[in-house]
Order: structure tokens, then C-alpha cells, then sequence
């Protein structure tokens, strides 16, 4: 598993995306991460986010049980990963109804991550929407949509490609994309609204860059200090 410094070693984004995804990541923002082809870095891009997500939200997988668990009765408010959404029956793969049931947790104050085969917010739809039902409402939930694209044959280069966002209750827009960088308006619809966190959260990005730490559990300590000296 990579860390989001290994991201950036790689050039799979830069230090503005990164620090935009912190900023909104770590204040519990859903997100889905997509790309058609397989092996594109989905499942470890998701895994890298994930780690600077909130303090307080234990990861619990996605299994059809804990679905039915959440959406029955009150619960801690946890981050919920479903590890693909697709029919194949794999672990904390969802499709059909679970799949429904697992997108409106976010209704009950969970947060979600997931991934995808989908190349773009209107293929990630048609899947989500279209071929399982999921209301709009819910599919909306999902306030950060990442895509990856893979250049390169033998030694090929996985990247973020683009990144849409949304408030959590309208549609989504284009924030980035790898050949103009990140959208110099971004308003309080699309980032927390806090200037002065991001920029904590880019010195706490460019500092611990520049240190050894790069493995998710050196990287998550790192996260975790951060979150408390930011309380404080």
C-alpha cells in the first residue's frame, strides 16, 4: 500500500491537488475514485486518501452485512468502503440492492469510498444510477470523484487525471485536471470553506514531504498529530 507522499514522489499528483483532497478528506468528504481500465491504481489511490481521513470515523468494510447492520439502526458515524462497485462476488464488491443500501448510509452521516471501472461523472452515473437504481440524491453524496488515467506500455505512469466535486446535495464539477492544474475559483461549495486550514494542511503536506515518512502507517501518525495540533 502507497501513502500520499508516495503519490507525489511518483508525480501521480501535486501538492495543491493533494492538499485540496486533505482539506476536504479529513473533514469527512465521500469519495469515488474511477478508471476503465483494470490495474489503473483505483483500489490504492482510494487506500492513500483514505489515510488522511477524520479521527473519529472507524473504517468498516462495505460487506452486505454491515450495510444491513447501518441502515437498520442507529450507528457511530464510521467510513464505509466498498472495495469495488461491481456483480462479481467478491469480498465488499456491491451491486443491486446492497449497493442502494450501502449509498444511502451517507443520508445517516456516513462517510463513503468506493471505486469503479467509469472514465468520467457521466459513466460513473450510468452505473450507479442507471444500472442500479441508486437515487441521484445519494449518488450526489459522493462529494469527490477522482480519475485515473494510465499512460506508458512496460513501465507505465498512473495518474490523477481529473477530479470533480460537489457539496454533497448538487452535481459535481471539474476542480482539476492534470493539464491545467487545480481551478484557481474555487468557492465554499466546492472546498471547507476554511482558508486558513488548507493552508495548514499544505505546510503539514510540504513538511512532512520533505522527512523519511512515506509508509501509510508512518504517514497516518504524521495525519493523526496533525489533527491534534490543529485542536489545539
Amino acid at each position: 500500500m502507497l501513502s500520499i507522499f508516495d503519490l507525489l514522489d511518483a508525480g501521480s499528483l501535486d501538492l495543491d491537488l493533494a492538499t485540496y483532497l486533505m482539506a476536504r478528506i479529513s473533514r469527512g468528504a465521500s469519495l469515488m475514485v474511477g478508471a476503465s481500465p483494470g490495474g489503473a491504481g483505483k483500489t490504492t489511490v482510494m487506500a492513500a486518501l483514505l489515510n488522511l481521513g477524520p479521527a473519529d470515523r472507524p473504517l468498516v468494510a462495505a460487506t452486505p452485512e454491515a450495510v444491513h447492520a447501518a441502515a437498520r439502526s442507529p450507528s457511530r458515524p464510521g467510513c464505509y468502503i466498498c472495495h469495488e462497485i461491481g456483480s462479481g462476488d467478491y469480498f465488499a464488491y456491491l451491486w443491486g440492492e446492497t449497493l442502494r443500501g450501502y449509498c444511502g448510509l451517507g443520508r445517516r452521516g456516513h462517510m463513503l469510498a468506493t471505486n469503479l471501472h467509469a472514465d468520467d461523472p457521466a459513466e460513473a452515473r450510468d452505473q450507479v444510477c442507471g444500472d442500479n437504481a441508486v437515487p441521484i440524491e445519494d449518488f450526489n453524496r459522493f462529494e469527490l470523484m477522482v480519475f485515473l488515467r494510465v499512460d506508458g506500455g512496460w513501465h507505465p505512469r498512473r495518474r490523477i487525471e481529473r477530479v470533480y466535486a460537489g457539496d454533497g446535495s448538487n452535481g459535481h464539477r471539474l476542480i482539476f485536471d492534470a493539464a491545467a492544474g487545480l481551478t484557481p475559483d474555487l468557492n465554499s461549495s466546492d472546498c471547507t470553506g476554511d482558508v486558513a486550514y488548507a493552508q495548514r494542511c499544505r505546510r503539514f503536506l510540504e513538511h512532512t514531504l520533505a522527512t523519511p515518512t512515506r509508509t501509510i502507517e508512518q504517514t497516518r501518525r504524521a495525519v493523526l498529530e496533525f489533527f491534534q495540533s490543529s485542536q489545539t
